[in-house]
């Protein structure tokens, strides 16, 4: 079910917002979607409602964030 809501994100988003002219072109459009938009903003239930971001920055050491 997560898969399903994830990819009909992505589909809403990006796949039906307009024609892409190459694959790279898509590809880019994926990625910085995923990086800016779903991962800063979309909540996880399996991460105790946070971002991925914000789980991330809580289970990063302070040791590994310097490095």
């Amino acid at each position: 079910a997560a898969m399903e809501s994830f990819f009909a994100l992505l589909q809403k988003n990006v796949l039906n917002r307009r024609a892409w002219a190459t694959r790279e072109e898509l590809r880019i459009a994926i990625v910085t979607w995923i990086e800016r938009t779903y991962h800063r903003r979309c909540r996880q239930s399996a991460l105790g409602r946070l971002t991925p971001v914000e789980y991330e920055a809580i289970m990063t050491t302070p040791a590994t964030q310097a490095a």
